[in-house]
């Protein structure tokens, strides 16, 4: 009788799950992001040093419960030769951040190239889309107005899918919250088209 009500409890209790890449070239501060998240999100996340974070080669992944569903990030290393991993994880996502280093003007063309592949793939068709103009708190860096019309060109293949551009600095926390209070929202609007991961799998 305890298995049965435990089993029960537990079936009652579990959120549903939902897989969120988190995508961009590297420097970008998609760890510092991710972070950022954990700290306002999980209590008593104690998290790393944000300003002494490197780059990622491979993938970090995190963990949070908010909006009553559990969202499940995996930060992948944004250095071109990881980049051909990507696609890898689209069919298994529910949603993207794209991180984009406003400061450095640079590479805004790189960034853009590889963000224009990523939503050319088939398998992130309709997959709702956050791009975190990211690093707001450098004096020299691009505003929203600015970095939005450089990633909303490709109406074409962004589709009828959930997008929002915002200013975010990972250091600060400026909009941390609000994007991902957004893509869980969106997630949930978007069960229909991609459900969330099945509970009884794990």
């Amino acid at each position: 009788m305890y298995t049965l009500l435990s089993g029960l409890y537990k079936h009652i209790t579990q959120k549903d799950e939902f897989f969120i890449l988190i995508l961009g070239l590297d420097n970008a501060g998609k760890t510092t992001f991710l972070e950022s998240a954990k700290t306002r999100f999980v209590k008593n996340y104690k998290g790393t040093n944000l300003s002494k974070i490197t780059t990622t080669v491979g993938l970090n992944i995190g963990k949070i419960d908010t909006n009553g569903v559990r969202l499940n990030f995996w930060d992948l290393g944004g250095q071109e030769e990881l980049q051909a991993l990507w696609d890898k994880y689209y069919q298994e996502c529910h949603a993207v951040i794209y991180v984009v280093d406003t400061n450095d003007r640079e590479r805004i063309d790189e960034s853009k190239e590889a963000f224009i592949n990523m939503i050319k793939n088939e398998n992130t068709r309709g997959v709702p889309l956050l791009v975190a103009a990211n690093k707001q708190d450098l004096e020299e860096c691009m505003g929203v107005r600015e970095v939005k019309p450089l990633f909303e060109s490709n109406v074409d293949h962004v589709g009828t899918r959930e997008v929002m551009v915002l200013a975010t600095s990972g250091l600060t926390g400026e909009g941390v919250v609000e994007g991902i209070d957004w893509v869980a929202q969106c997630v949930i609007r978007n069960m229909h088209v991609r459900p969330p991961h099945d509970k009884e799998k794990g």
